[in-house]
């Protein structure tokens, strides 16, 4: 099943960690896995999970306990594609409770969810958690810090059959709470693995306190046209820079706490597949999303704990690539952990701004609850829209709309060339996404 697995994935081979999981897991002991971010958890956790599913159990066999919904989105995806015969759902705040009690009614094998909206539905009796063996904490540090202890601890404390817990991290903790449960488990830590080093430069702007946001426009300016993350202390900052971006013609998008959950979810994506390479945001982009490689960190305002800025780093240089980190800084500001001799950048007054994008994201008011699929979609652009392969990107699918990445330059005839047409029998409902 693990080899079925990884063929559907493309995956050659695991890598160490992986591998120590897999190991690890045989054993049936409880697991503390702690690795950087970017190193592989997910299927670190979620090719064990596979070996202890079994075929004909009529309810939930494993729970999945993430702090943000967009990390229970990204497992949940990742569980499909390996292209198992067992069924998974996602439950979060935000999300519609009457979808989730009614894909509850017909037991997933694999529940993935974030404390609070879990606990709701265990208050509420909405599935059977008698089933349930395998817990898994992923990021469990960081749900911590988002307060939802007293869910989880609920939570874990009506689970009375469980055999095997799982629990990872980015960064190791001095000690694992009680109400976990936790016995006796194996430690497997990669966090100072040599080889999950990356190779990132550190570069700072000295700026005048009153003057942060000029250089922070002078420096997007310059390095704009590749994929740029920057991260703020408040949702308040984000939206601040976001204003000043707009009003200069800066295309970028804004990712924070403070947004409904569609908008979120869209500026993630118009970020994945390029349609946008500015991405504005707080430290709830700063591990566990699904986003692309990204070549810029800005820290316009620092973090005030050293982990929360090695977790925003982290998001570049990943995989053997490389990354740049730049900080924007006072003449007051002193952070104890920055190092002395990080190399200044120099700004001059005034860049030109960048290239907008190529990309241009379209939306499709159809998805997979209309039985629609990427195939489809693919063969009504190149059909009747009379587009090339190369002209089309990244295409997403949900569960009641769909999204595709188009060359900018085609996007006028396109609309026009698809007007009035159909797609599995329904109207084509395609704009341009805002």
């Amino acid at each position: 099943m693990i080899e079925h697995a990884l063929r559907k994935l493309n995956i050659a081979a695991l890598n160490q960690m992986q591998e120590a999981s897999l190991q690890a897991a045989t054993t049936g002991k409880d697991i503390v896995l702690i690795a950087p971010t970017g190193s592989g958890k997910t299927l670190a956790f979620l090719l064990p999970l596979l070996s202890s599913l079994k075929t004909g159990v009529r309810g939930v066999q494993a729970l999945i306990l993430v702090p943000s919904r967009e990390l229970a989105l990204q497992i949940e995806q990742v569980f499909k594609q390996m292209g198992t015969a067992f069924k998974v759902n996602c439950c979060y705040g935000g999300h519609a409770v009457r979808v989730e009690k009614n894909n509850l009614a017909h037991p997933p094998a694999v529940l993935i969810g974030t404390p609070g909206r879990i606990a709701y539905h265990l208050d509420n009796q909405n599935f059977d958690e008698s089933f349930i063996q395998t817990l898994i904490l992923d990021e469990f540090d960081k749900s911590l810090e988002f307060g939802f202890e007293s869910d989880m601890s609920y939570i874990i404390g009506s689970l009375l059959s469980l055999k095997q817990r799982i629990l990872t991290s980015a960064t190791k903790m001095e000690e694992i709470p009680a109400f976990v449960k936790i016995n006796a488990p194996v430690e497997i830590d990669f966090s100072k693995n040599i080889e999950a080093r990356p190779d990132l430069k550190f570069k700072k702007i000295t700026a005048p306190a009153a003057d942060k946001l000029d250089y922070l426009f002078r420096l997007l300016s310059k390095i704009g046209d590749k994929n740029t993350l920057v991260f703020c202390n408040h949702r308040e900052t984000v939206d601040r820079i976001s204003d000043l971006l707009f009003e200069n013609g800066l295309g970028h998008d804004v990712f924070h706490g403070g947004m409904e959950q569609f908008d979120r979810e869209k500026a993630l994506l118009k970020f994945r597949n390029g349609s946008h390479r500015i991405l504005i945001t707080t430290d709830l982009a700063a591990r566990g999303l699904d986003i692309p490689e990204v070549e810029h960190i800005v820290h316009y305002q620092l973090p005030y704990a050293q982990d929360a800025y090695i977790h925003r780093n982290g998001r570049t240089a990943r995989m053997h690539a490389k990354g740049t980190a730049y900080v924007i800084l006072t003449n007051e500001e002193n952070y104890q952990y920055l190092p002395d001799d990080i190399e200044e950048e120099v700004l001059s007054a005034q860049y030109k701004l960048p290239e907008v994008s190529d990309w241009i994201t379209l939306y499709l008011a159809h998805g997979k609850k209309d039985k629609i699929n990427k195939i489809d979609i693919v063969g009504l652009f190149l059909q009747k829209g009379n587009l090339s392969k190369e002209d089309l990107g990244l295409i997403e699918v949900k569960d009641t709309t769909s999204y595709v990445a188009v060359k900018r330059s085609k996007v006028e005839k396109l609309l026009k060339a698809l007007n009035g047409e159909k797609i599995k029998g329904k109207k084509l409902k395609l704009e341009i996404a805002s």
